[in-house]
């Protein structure tokens, strides 16, 4: 019996015109009540996973120090994790739609909170990074499950709610997470350094364990396809053969495989691509179908998605590494400086969902360039700053730029999603999720090479002046490039 998204082999290919095949909606039901009861664990499994993507950043001074780390193994620690997270969320989701989400949620946070145990007691950086890939390939078990069971569990208005809280708590995870990492280094809790910033994941993933057992309902799609594992790897080789020469290159000298590597991105796009078309035409279930991306709104939010986290990924990393290293800041005074950001970013994320009703998808971009307004004035008050920059100095640009993030991360996929049929909602959030998590360890590998590029080996505050203005005018070009963009899906979303 054919599928749902099958045609006979000997079929034309379908009219592009015609409307786009529909997966049927996922079993599971609509107690109401009992999906709010399971709400804020399965959340616990969207926080936790991006809480690790910036945590480490304000322990990279002292992971060097302790583990003697050189500058790519250190962007390696935080891209790594990413890199591995990205290449497999979109099978993750597969693999959740077909074997049970509920499963497959439980599964990835037990192995997830093994491997943060396992980071944590790493005695050496290659051991460390070795179980940050590990970590972000159970991450990426996890958070996909998250939104499935959000679009599976609820409808109408109180889809949309929870879609809004789960944007809070992912944009809210990323500046939580310096603040929290600072916190726990200078802590140094039983005399342990940085590694608590892992270790605390142990008893929160146990928590979620056991109230996820009893209280998360199982779902999944009722006529689930099998995983299209092909395009699954072909996906992820795209997706590292562009992040680990960047994450790497400058640190190796930009030796002859970094360049290969980058040469061979565009020929495995375009393989994966015609992969995915063919597998469609035959009347298969490809892992990133074509007649998606062929949706305007898709189309817009999908490059949105990508480029605005690659100015968040950079500015989460390079940030840290400035105020650390170029000014001397401790990793709690760091953390909360950049907690700043966080307030910025609650203050609007709290009623963001009452501006996207007002003013549609128009939000985006405003919040984009006020995020450009805030990452030039912090760009020049810590380059003009010497190598003394006043901790007040820094806070309000650090909170207007808060306030541009949270105006683009939280209504950016809730608007994507509620445009888009229910059935192909929850491939959507996939490959959104995947589009954010490649945006923020691309912006982490790419500014990490800027900035080392430009202050050298051996830097003086002329060096860190240069680099820290070469970071903010690319993170702020990238902001622009972001309103371009949000402007162009405004415009979709309001054709409808």
């Amino acid at each position: 019996m054919l599928g749902p998204w099958q045609t006979p082999r000997s079929a034309a290919p379908p009219d592009r015109r015609r409307p786009l095949p529909r997966l049927p909606p996922a079993a599971g039901g609509h107690d109401t009540a009992r999906w709010w009861r399971a709400l804020p664990v399965l959340l616990l499994g969207a926080f936790l996973p991006v809480l690790d993507a910036f945590i480490v950043n304000v322990a990279l001074a002292d992971l060097g120090a302790d583990l003697g780390a050189s500058e790519g193994q250190l962007e390696l620690t935080v891209s790594g994790y990413g890199v591995a997270y990205a290449c497999t969320l979109v099978a993750g989701g597969r693999l959740g739609d077909r074997y049970g989400r509920r499963r497959l949620f439980l599964i990835g946070m037990a192995l997830f909170t093994a491997m943060s145990a396992a980071c944590g007691l790493a005695p050496n950086v290659g051991v460390l990074i070795a179980f940050r890939i590990l970590q972000g390939l159970t991450a990426a078990m996890v958070f996909p499950q998250v939104l499935a069971a959000i679009q599976s569990g609820f409808q109408g208005a109180d889809r949309q709610k929870a879609v809004g809280v789960f944007g809070l708590v992912i944009g809210s995870a990323g500046a939580i997470g310096q603040l929290l990492g600072g916190v726990l280094l200078s802590a140094d809790l039983f005399g342990l350094g940085w590694r608590p910033i892992f270790l605390v994941n142990v008893p929160i993933g146990i928590v979620a364990l056991l109230l996820a057992t009893r209280i998360v309902p199982e779902t999944r799609a009722p006529a689930a396809p099998s995983v299209d594992i092909g395009g699954a790897i072909a996906l992820a080789a795209t997706i590292a053969l562009l992040l680990v020469p960047l994450t790497l290159g400058r640190a190796e000298g930009w030796p002859v495989w970094t360049w290969v590597c980058l040469a061979a991105v565009p020929p495995a796009a375009f393989a994966f691509a015609a992969s995915q078309a063919r597998m469609e035409r035959a009347g298969g279930t490809p892992l990133l179908p074509p007649s998606l991306i062929r949706l305007p709104t898709a189309r817009w939010a999908l490059a949105t998605m990508l480029v605005f986290p690659i100015a968040v990924g950079g500015f989460m990393f390079s940030v840290a590494i400035i105020l650390q290293v170029g000014h001397g800041y401790t990793p709690i005074r760091s953390g909360l400086a950049l907690a700043s950001a966080a307030c910025g970013f609650l203050a609007v994320a709290l009623f963001s969902a009452r501006l996207v009703a007002r003013f549609g998808g128009a939000v985006l971009a405003v919040g984009a360039l006020v995020y450009a307004v805030g990452i030039t004035v912090l760009g020049a008050v810590a380059a003009t700053g010497g190598a003394s920059l006043p901790f007040g100095a820094i806070v309000v640009p650090l909170f207007v730029l808060g306030i541009g993030w949270g105006l683009v991360l939280v209504p950016l996929m809730g608007l994507a999603l509620a445009a888009l049929p229910v059935d192909r909602a929850g491939l959507a959030g996939g490959v959104l999720s995947t589009a954010l998590q490649v945006g923020l360890a691309t912006g982490a590998s790419v500014m990490g090479s800027i900035l080392f590029g430009v202050v050298g080996d051996h830097p003086d505050a002329d060096a860190w002046r240069a680099g820290t203005w070469a970071v903010t005018s690319v993170l702020c070009g990238l902001a622009l490039v972001t309103v371009v963009l949000s402007l162009r899906l405004a415009r979709t979303l309001a054709r409808g």
